[in-house]
């Protein structure tokens, strides 16, 4: 996939382009991409391509801004994965005062050569949202640009949105959440100098701050996955600010089961939440923390063997 943030490079070719913050790719979002590819495909000289605002940017009425599920770079990786072959993801702020006719004419004519715009039912755009779907539609035809809308996918009546998806992941319920995103829910950062205390129980683990705008999960403990150094791991993750022994900013602690050993400080590794296990929990002491943690492991080895099990059959 072709990044045109922040270049002057236009494709040499018609578009079809998914327009959407798309900040979960939840199977919602996936249709609207799906659709793009749908009709690059099915139309001579035409290449699928997406417009996203990088959601990391992204203010909203009220507050500071959107709590993401994915960061840009993961993002825009599942984003490639679904068949764009262009993304255009510029920071919001620069786009925000542009009017309705501002944004067909700058995004869809002059980045993309848009031959068709994809969107959902309720997407937006203009200053202050001041547009939606109908006011799009006569913008388009005026620039000979076909406009198709894509039904909200819905699960048991209910809408599969971010905004559900974000209070799942909130309140633990991850596996909900990684049903509806259909993905699993991760962050990919960078391991952090810690007190190595994990170390000294047997039990040495990886540390990563999470990003004020990130989603945070609800505290406690979680089966995982980890993949670092180009490999995947059975792993066990706390969420949270470890009451028993202190941190100054909330974290994720991942135990990487099985792992060969290695020095992993300044790598970079993907976690993927699988399921809670726990609640974040206050010991007594060292001792006790230690025996707990050797029974989460044990609960989360027993938790992915049956999701690998699971998905086996799930193949089949």
């Amino acid at each position: 996939m072709i990044d045109l943030t922040g270049t002057n490079i236009v494709p040499k070719r018609n578009t079809a382009v998914a327009m959407g913050l798309f900040d979960g790719l939840h199977y919602g979002h996936r249709a609207v991409i799906g659709k793009a590819v749908e009709a690059a495909e099915s139309t001579v000289g035409t290449e699928p391509a997406v417009f996203t605002f990088d959601t990391q940017t992204v203010t909203s009425k009220g507050d500071s801004g959107v709590e993401y599920i994915f960061s840009r770079e993961m993002k825009l990786d599942l984003i490639g994965r679904l068949g764009a072959k262009y993304i255009y993801s510029p920071d919001f702020m620069n786009f925000r005062d542009l009017t309705g006719e501002e944004f067909v004419e700058l995004v869809l004519c002059d980045k993309f050569s848009a031959k068709f715009a994809v969107c959902g039912e309720d997407f937006r755009f203009g200053k202050n949202a001041c547009c939606g779907t109908a006011e799009l539609d006569k913008m388009c035809r005026k620039h000979g640009i076909t406009l198709i809308t894509v039904p909200e996918v819905s699960e048991s009546g209910k809408k599969i949105s971010s905004t559900a998806i974000r209070k799942l992941i909130k309140d633990g319920e991850i596996n909900e959440a990684n049903r509806l995103l259909g993905s699993k829910f991760a962050f990919k950062l960078p391991i952090a100098y810690g007190r190595q205390l994990g170390r000294k129980l047997d039990f040495p683990t990886i540390n990563q701050y999470i990003p004020k705008r990130q989603v945070k999960p609800k505290f406690g403990v979680y089966a995982s996955e980890t993949e670092v150094g180009g490999s995947i791991y059975g792993s066990v993750t706390n969420i949270g600010v470890k009451p028993t022994v202190g941190s100054d900013a909330p974290l994720a602690e991942t135990y990487i089961i099985n792992f060969p050993g290695g020095d992993l400080y300044g790598e970079t590794a993907k976690v993927s939440l699988i399921k809670f296990i726990r609640p974040e929990m206050k010991f007594s002491g060292v001792d006790e923390l230690k025996a707990r943690i050797a029974k989460d492991t044990e609960t989360a080895r027993m938790m992915l063997f049956a999701e690998t099990i699971h998905d086996t059959a799930a193949d089949k």
